[in-house]
């Protein structure tokens, strides 16, 4: 077994000691992570406020997760919740927030770096990362660190699941969204069922999701990429008739995470694709799917999925 497939059989377990720490930290009225915390006490911490005004930042899987936690916040009623790659965070646009969240697994990322150094002293800021040891602890006015979800893979799997379920818990009841303790359940079967041969006999593979699914479907596409060199792509779910449709035929997968759209079975069935759909699965233990078929297709593929081309654990410009 890869390091990678063996990291991804942990999530459903580090879920449930993230929905527990973000339990205790918001019973704590803030956040520290496990244990490990910088920053001015008594400001509410990592976890957002309810009716904070909020953006969420990272790059590559971390924007992903920022994606998903946005519209998640935005769907429990929390309050409006933006998010930005952290090369794209808006120029000016720091005074119209009351928090800015980072999520750097490595702590070392460029971009994320630069954004919080620019925004200290105009914003409160917060950082979910795996490592204390590295410069975003400064960097940030708090600091959770989630060092129990590290990871040595480069290919962030395990580490990004577990940083939007403490985010997750953190909010509460979010209607037509399960507790992160009934996701872990639908994991515990996503790390052991079977995956479908149509799957792995694929050529092309499109991900699509609606609302808080959507980052996770750009996070599955680019797993895919990053780990077996896949064609993917990734839309929203309601944009896939709009043009995205024309890729799909015999031997490629559109893949729906979360609820699916009325009709949109019949369309993939009429141009010949196929559909995978697994709708009363939580949708984030769908995307562990994702990354076992991933590992299962680049060492199909000859390819290591611990040594990705092209890739590093961490992007530092010069």
């Amino acid at each position: 077994m890869s390091r990678t497939a063996a990291e991804i059989a942990t999530q459903p377990q580090l879920w449930r000691r993230a929905a527990a720490e973000a339990a205790r930290s918001a019973g704590a009225g803030h956040s520290t992570g496990a244990g490990h915390s910088t920053g001015a006490s008594g400001s509410g911490g990592v976890l957002p406020r309810a009716g904070e005004r909020v953006a969420v930042t990272g790059c590559g899987t971390s924007w992903f997760m920022a994606l998903a936690y946005a519209a998640l916040r935005e769907a429990a009623g929390q309050g409006e919740t933006d998010a930005f790659a952290a090369s794209e965070f808006p120029a000016g646009r720091a005074g119209a927030y009351d928090r800015v969240v980072a999520l750097t697994r490595s702590g070392t990322t460029t971009e994320v770096l630069e954004l919080l150094a620019r925004l200290r002293g105009t914003v409160r800021t917060a950082a979910l990362t795996a490592d204390p040891g590295t410069p975003v602890v400064d960097a940030a006015d708090e600091v959770a660190v989630l060092d129990w979800a590290d990871e040595e893979s480069v290919v962030q799997t395990r580490f990004a699941t577990t940083a939007l379920a403490y985010l997750r818990a953190g909010l509460g009841a979010v209607p037509g969204v399960k507790p992160v303790e009934e996701a872990a359940l639908d994991a515990e079967l996503a790390v052991t069922e079977p995956l479908p041969e149509a799957l792995l006999a694929a050529e092309q593979w499109t991900f699509l999701g609606r609302g808080w699914t959507y980052g996770l479907a750009l996070e599955a596409a680019l797993k895919m990429r990053e780990a077996a060199g896949a064609w993917t792509e990734a839309y929203p779910a309601m944009e896939y008739r709009h043009g995205p449709i024309a890729i799909t035929g015999p031997h490629r997968v559109a893949w729906v995470f979360g609820a699916l759209p009325e009709g949109l079975a019949a369309d993939v069935a009429r141009v010949g694709g196929t559909l995978h759909a697994h709708a009363s699965a939580d949708p984030l233990a769908d995307l562990v799917r994702a990354q076992r078929l991933a590992v299962a297709l680049a060492e199909a593929r000859g390819l290591d999925p611990d040594r990705p081309r092209n890739l590093t654990r961490s992007v530092i410009l010069p």
